[in-house]
């Protein structure tokens, strides 16, 4: 069992007078990782996380914001221990929370719909890792009700199981795999998104999401989606396109996933009611955790949304065109 490398209480005070004491306690497969992909060792990290504290401490902006190790290793191992890309990344991630709430607060597994949509097992975090150390995140988007959920929850579902997940220092080091059964997947669920929602959300995560994405497998896309894919997979960078996985069905899906550490249904040999049942005792175990974040504070102004004053003509063009030639082919 995996444990969360923190203390209980969660500290917001930016300025602390003195900070929890950290150690590498990780097999040594995550410590030569480490070194090999993020160029961390020992005084690195150190040097690193007590730049990162003087620069939350004297920023005029932040008001209140966690400061202990693993909180701050998921933007320094991000960003490979760059300090300006890591304080970036932190500086807008405080800033889309408080833009955005009705995405990113009250992210509470005791919340009816969120435990409703986990429960339908429509996303969820698998047993166990894969032989790099990897973190498997699934999902199956037929499950996503659209008739009852809106795309603001599951935008929240998404922020949830992230994070959850994101002090785990295993997957801060080793990275996370998604995997998608799309098989199911209807028009509904590309109907209860608006321009806006797409607009908005496209300016979230650039650069603002601390996790190491190594793969993303779609598996079983119906053809009225592969407009949309398609456009999606147009606007991201070559590096995370070659990321990007589109399987016809999944004996294909399984040349690229060890099937073993899916879930029973799928050939593994947990079944997927069980892999949610221990998923969601994790969501419960980090509840109060995932919940102090709402606590987190940065004064909001044009310098710290730096999209304020953008236009979104091409974007638009894009992704209208895109719907179009949905509803015409």
């Amino acid at each position: 069992m995996e444990t969360l490398r923190m203390t209980n209480k969660i500290d917001l005070n930016k300025a602390p007078e003195a900070y929890a004491p950290y150690s590498f306690d990780l097999p040594d497969k995550f410590k030569i990782m480490a070194q090999d992909e993020l160029r961390e060792d020992d005084d690195m990290r150190e040097n690193a996380l007590k730049q990162f504290r003087e620069w939350i401490a004297k920023h005029p902006l932040i008001r209140k914001c966690r400061t202990d190790a693993p909180f701050l290793l998921r933007f320094l191992r991000t960003k490979k221990f760059s300090i300006p890309a890591a304080t970036e990344m932190l500086e807008k991630y405080l800033t889309i929370r408080q833009v955005y709430p009705h995405w990113f607060f009250k992210l509470d597994i005791n919340d009816p719909d969120l435990e409703a949509i986990i429960d339908s097992g429509y996303l969820f975090a698998l047993p166990e890792r894969d032989e790099h150390g990897r973190k498997i995140i699934f999902s199956n988007a037929g499950k996503f009700d659209t008739s009852r959920f809106t795309s603001a929850q599951l935008i929240k579902i998404h922020s949830m199981v992230l994070e959850a997940l994101q002090d785990e220092e295993e997957s801060q080091i080793s990275g996370y795999i998604h995997v998608t059964d799309d098989s199911e997947l209807n028009i509904g669920f590309l109907s209860i998104w608006s321009f806006t929602d797409i607009r908005n959300l496209a300016h979230c995560v650039q650069n603002s999401l601390p996790m190491r994405q190594k793969e993303n497998h779609f598996v079983s896309l119906p053809s009225f989606a592969n407009k949309l894919s398609e456009f999606i997979l147009s606007v991201l960078s070559e590096k995370l396109r070659n990321r990007v996985f589109v399987h016809r069905g999944w004996d294909e899906a399984k040349t690229k996933i060890n099937p073993k550490l899916l879930p029973k249904e799928y050939g593994g040999t947990v079944p997927m009611a069980e892999c949610i049942a221990q998923f969601k005792k994790q969501l419960k175990e980090r509840r109060d955790i995932v919940l102090a974040l709402d606590e987190m504070e940065i004064e909001i102004n044009k310098s710290t949304i730096p999209w304020a004053d953008s236009t979104d003509a091409d974007i638009a063009s894009g992704v209208i065109g895109s719907f179009r030639k949905l509803e015409v082919d």
